[in-house]
């Protein structure tokens, strides 16, 4: 008798979650996507250009041990791809000097532009950025060695 006493005083509880606590943890994760998304997009996009920059150093580096080695820098018909295989015209050519060509791509893939004598100084190594069009803003900016 006591059994069915207190199954009526102490209705059956069901686990689990109601309507009202799912709708407010997801506002919760809406707000925290609002705040945090658009930083985490601005980081990531930012963190290209910043490769771009570093490997563009890289290369300039690169260029400046080939020159120690074979006494010039490239001719640009030459190009890039005189830092991982060697020109018929470079016989003190001691390279690789980069491990392989896709190290003379852009974080977007495009191929890094290089001009010899440069406008900027000797050599000029640069990106266009992510719309690989001269000019541009933020992600799209020009960047090279000068």
């Amino acid at each position: 008798m006591t059994n069915t006493h207190n199954k009526a005083r102490n209705p059956v509880r069901r686990n689990g979650f109601t309507l009202l606590e799912l709708l407010v943890v997801l506002a919760i994760l809406g707000l925290l996507y609002a705040i945090v998304g658009p930083q985490v997009i601005k980081y990531l996009s930012s963190s290209k250009t910043e490769t771009a920059s570093v490997q563009v150093k890289n290369i300039d580096a690169a260029m400046k041990l080939l020159r120690l080695d074979a006494g010039r820098y490239p001719t640009t018909e030459e190009g890039l791809n005189a830092l991982v295989t060697q020109p018929q015209s470079m016989t003190n050519w001691r390279g690789p000097y980069l491990p392989n060509a896709a190290a003379l791509n852009d974080p977007w893939q495009h191929p890094y532009k290089y001009v010899s004598p440069g406008k900027h100084g000797e050599i000029d190594i640069y990106s266009f950025g992510s719309d690989d069009a001269e000019g541009g803003t933020g992600e799209a900016k020009d960047l090279g060695n000068w």
